[in-house]
């Protein structure tokens, strides 16, 4: 693709990063931007630069948040004996959508993988282990992706809270095999989460 300017041509490289995001698709991105009122692109590249740089994580769950605690563990009518573990914030997102979840979450950020080289000490799995084992915590939900991954990821966890007395139960199988969480539908989701399958305490 050639380029009439270097700066056209960077903007198109930077923003063909993005996932999903081709050079052609960049292009007419960047072009759009270019017809728009400085004003607007200002604004865009503003609260990109004030998300990097003020973003935080929740210091409770790892959920994305403004503030050292996010909004969801800092709520006193959410229940606190109910830890629903996911893999990233897209999937907290999904489960809030629903409105029939009203305990606290979990971020793992991600799932256990070894073939993209993701083993445990790369996941939010110690501070999981850590709060239940602090007390409080009578069940936890594992709301991950029915995958091989997923289910790896729940084995692998389950077997750290073995030591303690807490419940442990995974959202129905209404989720098809193989899907992403994200992508469910808000009614197919909150079902599952209401529905969940209490899990056998042996290993």
């Amino acid at each position: 693709m050639e380029f009439s300017s270097k700066l056209l041509e960077k903007a198109v490289n930077e923003v063909s990063q993005l996932p999903g995001i081709g050079k052609r698709t960049a292009l007419r991105l960047v072009l759009h931007l270019l017809k728009q009122p400085k004003e607007q692109t200002y604004r865009l590249s503003s609260s990109l630069n004030r998300l990097t740089e003020e973003i935080k994580t929740c210091k409770k769950c790892h959920n994305i948040s403004d503030t050292d605690v996010c909004e969801i563990c800092a709520n006193p009518h959410r229940n606190e004996a109910l830890v629903c573990v996911v893999e990233d914030v897209r999937d907290v997102m999904a489960i809030e959508n629903t409105m029939q979840y009203k305990g606290l979450y979990h971020v793992l950020n991600g799932k256990i993988s070894p073939i993209e080289g993701v083993g445990p000490q790369h996941l939010n799995i110690g501070s999981l282990v850590t709060k239940v084992k602090e007390g409080g915590v009578e069940e936890v939900i594992f709301a991950l992706s029915s995958t091989i991954e997923g289910d790896t990821t729940i084995f692998y966890i389950r077997k750290q809270l073995t030591p303690f007395s807490v419940l442990t139960s995974t959202i129905a199988r209404g989720i098809a095999v193989g899907d992403e969480l994200e992508y469910a539908d808000e009614v197919t989701l909150g079902r599952s989460i209401a529905n969940r399958v209490l899990l056998e305490p042996s290993l």
